[in-house]
């Protein structure tokens, strides 16, 4: 059975790969996100996620629990 995903694109300050190493437990035991990358090279340190039912608010909220700056690229 095919479950259909959406991807999601943020602006984060997960800068450098400690930042990266910090929060790769949370996001890849998370029962919703399929896939996510950091892009600590880009100025907007971009966080890319695939996801099956996750909201945007509830990946921001975990984000801001850890420390970390999070919002929606449009």
């Amino acid at each position: 059975m095919y479950r259909q995903h959406t991807i999601y694109v943020f602006k984060t300050n997960i800068k450098t790969e400690h930042d990266v190493h910090i929060l790769s437990p949370i996001l890849d035991e998370h029962p919703q996100i399929r896939e996510w990358t950091v892009d600590t090279q880009d100025v907007d340190c971009v966080l890319r996620v695939v996801a099956y039912t996750l909201k945007e608010k509830e990946l921001i909220n975990t984000l801001k629990d850890y420390g970390y700056y999070c919002t929606e690229l449009v």
